[in-house]
């Protein structure tokens, strides 16, 4: 997006609790120039961590992960070590993510960030300028508005497991 307008959209499958996350971001990427990368949290499809590290080491390019609420990150870690055999490996990546900070908009509630490859001033700029109709940058807006909408057709019919 610039500013509030679209410049395009691309779609990538990941697999629900998987680890496919950050290579269909790189790949889905290809050669866009951006300013940054805004992600509307670590995780995509269950508990599908992105390695924001290797996504900003890759590309060059600032990555804010956005969050609402303030994210529980015992209860995540729990839940990892219950579920997950591989859960070092997923939390590894919720440590690289850094300090988690706090940013109010307008007279909303406090949103919460980590910022990876830029400034706190930076993010909280991107943030503040994507902040178009509400406290969740337009570009996690949209991107959740098309995430709903598509979902379905990934998925295939009702009943159906829709495939790989």
């Amino acid at each position: 997006m610039r500013g509030s307008v679209i410049q395009g959209v691309r779609l990538a499958r990941v697999t629900v609790d998987g680890l496919d996350a950050t290579e269909a971001l790189l790949n889905s990427l290809g050669s866009w120039e951006t300013d940054a990368l805004i992600l509307g949290g670590a995780t995509f499809a269950g508990f599908n961590v992105v390695d924001v590290q290797r996504v900003n080491r890759e590309t060059g390019t600032p990555v804010i992960v956005f969050s609402g609420e303030c994210p529980d990150m015992e209860a995540t870690k729990d839940a990892l070590r219950k579920h997950f055999p591989d859960w070092r490996e997923r939390w590894s990546r919720y440590e690289a993510l850094g300090e988690m900070h706090s940013l109010k908009i307008g007279g909303y509630p406090p949103v919460y960030y980590e910022n990876i490859g830029c400034s706190t001033g930076f993010a909280e700029g991107v943030l503040r300028e994507q902040a178009v109709s509400c406290r969740t940058p337009e570009c996690v807006r949209v991107a959740d508005l098309i995430a709903k909408g598509v979902t379905p057709v990934f998925r295939g019919p009702a009943g159906c497991s829709g495939g790989s």
